[in-house]
């Protein structure tokens, strides 16, 4: 465990050198902001919706699952209680003194798998921002990367869980195509 540890700190200690370059540091707390408590992620579900009619109940359920993810999370932060990195300077204040996991890594992975899952056009550009979340928290220096692989893994999953909930009546589906779940 040791070696696991010393890895999470080495990582997280180069990532967040990054974090001196003002202009990566500037993006990185932007996402910060527009991540807490999932915010980016149900506002574009519930912009989606009111865009995609067609789809507008697949958005909200996929928005549901979303929040249902991010809750899960802070319920395992509750019973872990894994404090934050103490060895790297954090350049952004946290909502909590908890780091595992990183809830908004879990809301990120949550949403590019849920609205991936729609096959609509703007969906598509919801993974690439969700993975740039996941690593603007190391950036920060406000988790280990463990911390954002298992939020990832736990949004990802309760968001492949719920896939068939998510896109009755909508054609193409991330986790079937990706052979994730089964349902």
């Amino acid at each position: 465990m040791d070696d696991l540890d010393d890895m999470d700190h080495r990582i997280l200690s180069a990532l967040r050198a990054h974090g001196s370059d003002p202009r990566v540091a500037a993006g990185a707390r932007a996402l910060s902001r527009a991540g807490e408590h999932g915010a980016l992620w149900l506002a574009a579900g519930l912009v989606g919706a009111a865009a995609d009619r067609t789809r507008r109940g697949a958005w909200l359920r996929g928005t549901a699952l979303i929040a249902g993810a991010h809750l899960t999370s802070m319920g395992v932060k509750r019973i872990v209680r894994r404090p934050r990195p103490v060895h790297v300077e954090p350049l952004v204040r946290t909502a909590g003194r908890h780091s595992f996991p990183s809830s908004h890594a879990t809301s990120a992975a949550a949403a590019a798998v849920a609205y991936g899952t729609l096959g609509a056009l703007g969906a598509r550009a919801v993974a690439p921002l969700a993975a740039a979340m996941c690593l603007s928290r190391l950036v920060l220096g406000v988790h280990y990367p463990s911390d954002v692989a298992a939020g990832a893994a736990l949004g990802a999953l309760t968001a492949c869980a719920g896939a068939r909930w998510v896109r009755r009546g909508v054609r193409g589906a991330a986790c079937e195509t990706a052979g994730g779940a089964h349902d």
